[in-house]
């Protein structure tokens, strides 16, 4: 990284400042070619997620509902065993309190088997609608997977077109903030921060800021045009500078004549 000089002067910062404000812009600008892709990538990930989530959960819950109907069907089973053998014994008892007690075993497995087959009808309809819950949940699972799949490639070609501007953009701006202070790089970062947009040093144009287009005052206009310190917007908070600052408008000093 670029040592920061020990002497530099106001116009040199503003100067820096305002290089690395248009790297940021420009990688920003990369980044908004992107558009709201990347986020709707998250947002179809996170709904795929869910939909797994519940789709497992479903799957579990069908396991355990299939093992309740083994169950009762061995409780039928185990039942009817039973009565088979009371009524069996029933052939063979001595008085009518071992019948009336035999009678009552056989009545008790006879409801063993209505509850048991009352909630094995019970539980089948549970079943039916939770498998079509399940349906529904896969087919829409299919449905996002393929949206999902489009817009990643829908991103990855983008990403692939500007990676490498970007890549050599955010390297510049690196090595650009070697050259700043670290007050100023720390107040520029924080402005930068505070708005969408990232402007955070920006010419005047038109008697205006360049970021809230609040009216300047002709003569802080002259005071910003001559760099002799780091003006701020009282509108937006914006450091503002001449639009000659830039090396594109030719000489500092000669353009502050047209002022």
């Amino acid at each position: 990284m670029a040592q920061v000089k020990d002497i530099v002067t106001p116009e040199e910062e503003l100067l820096q400042l305002y290089e690395l404000q248009k790297i940021h812009s420009k990688i920003d600008e990369i980044r908004v070619l992107q558009g709201e892709l990347p986020d709707e990538v998250q947002d179809l990930e996170d709904e795929m997620a869910g939909l797994e989530t519940r789709i497992s959960n479903l799957e579990t819950e069908l396991n355990q509902l299939n093992t309740q109907i083994t169950n009762y069907n061995i409780t039928i089973e185990n039942a009817e065993t039973l009565i088979a053998k009371y009524e069996k014994q029933q052939m063979n008892v001595k008085n009518n309190r071992e019948f009336d007690a035999i009678s009552k075993e056989i009545e008790m497995q006879h409801l063993d088997i209505e509850l048991a087959k009352k909630r094995t009808r019970d539980t089948l309809r549970d079943i039916e609608t939770k498998k079509q819950y399940l349906q529904e949940s896969q087919k829409r699972r299919d449905v996002k997977r393929r949206e999902l799949d489009n817009k990643k490639k829908e991103l990855e070609v983008i990403i692939t077109e500007t990676a490498k501007e970007e890549q050599e953009l955010v390297h510049k701006a690196a090595e650009q903030m070697g050259h700043i202070k670290e007050r100023l790089l720390a107040a520029y970062n924080r402005i930068r921060n505070t708005y969408r947009n990232g402007l955070a040093v920006v010419p005047i144009e038109r008697d205006s800021c360049g970021g809230c287009f609040g009216k300047i005052p002709p003569q802080k206009q002259i005071e910003i045009a001559q760099h002799k310190k780091i003006h701020l917007c009282e509108h937006c908070g914006r450091i503002l500078v001449s639009p000659y600052i830039d090396p594109e408008y030719g000489d500092v000093e000669h353009d502050e004549e047209l002022l």
